[in-house]
């Protein structure tokens, strides 16, 4: 399960640090993919596997689930970590993303989220209160 909130530089070559904690999750191999609200996503290879399962299965008449495969299959690349426990954004996720120098990386149950942090600022904003979070938790079943 990944958890937390960690702060990353980007560097020239696109690459940004995986923390720690979540190499060992991500070392049978990871998928990077654009993602919801206009950040990137790491999957392990399983996880994703099973993602990618579920969307295939959908019907092909479904415009909505065209559109879906067709989002997730051509943004997705299968990423490594060096040596110092980086991987590489594509230049289509970081222009996606809006990744420039800097990096907010989300632990997200499943999967990581790389996040620009003016992108991870504005969407926290958006529960900054206890009022604000019980409205989005309204009639989630929690």
């Amino acid at each position: 399960m990944f958890t937390g909130e960690y702060r990353h530089s980007v560097d020239a070559k696109g690459r940004v640090a995986i923390p720690a904690r979540f190499r060992l999750q991500l070392e049978e191999g990871a998928v990077v993919v654009r993602w919801v609200d206009g950040c990137a996503a790491i999957f392990p290879r399983p996880a994703f596997e099973a993602l990618a399962s579920k969307v295939s299965v959908l019907p092909l008449s479904d415009e909505k689930a065209r559109s879906v495969s067709r989002f997730l299959s051509s943004s997705a690349f299968e990423v490594e970590s060096d040596g110092q426990g980086r991987i590489v954004l594509p230049g289509a996720i970081r222009d996606w993303a809006a990744l420039a120098t800097e990096a907010v990386v989300v632990g997200a149950w499943d999967h990581v989220e790389v996040w620009a942090p003016d992108r991870w600022a504005k969407f926290q904003k958006g529960l900054d209160s206890a009022d604000a979070l019980a409205s989005q938790l309204s009639g989630l079943g929690l």
